[in-house]
């Protein structure tokens, strides 16, 4: 995981760009190994459990300064001792490397 947080963070622009599917799909996902999930093919999602509500909204103030830091924005579902974070790049409906080095970069944060 630790190489992978380490790559350039680059989120494909051009719609032209195919996301991640089957086999390069599932190697990307066994380099995180963190609990995270592939939703639909199409995005990653992972739950946090935090001690309490204020460590749940410092992780989500850290997810929202890495994200502009690389502009690339995940979803982000704050609840009383959980952060849901869902990943996925916009501009090809899918995953794309650049997911996954969030992802791992965010596990990092956590």
């Amino acid at each position: 995981m630790t190489d992978l947080a380490q790559r350039d963070l680059i989120p494909p622009r051009s719609k032209d760009s195919p996301p991640l599917t089957g086999t390069a799909l599932q190697s990307m996902l066994s380099l995180l190994n963190n609990n995270w999930q592939v939703v639909d093919g199409q995005r990653l999602e992972k739950t946090y459990k935090c001690k309490d509500f204020q460590e749940a909204l410092d992780f989500t103030n850290k997810i929202g300064v890495l994200a502009e830091s690389v502009d690339h924005h995940p979803e982000i579902c704050l609840t009383w001792g959980k952060v849901k974070i869902t990943i996925w790049t916009h501009s090809i409906g899918g995953l794309s490397e650049a997911d996954f080095i969030f992802a791992a970069r965010a596990d990092q944060l956590f």
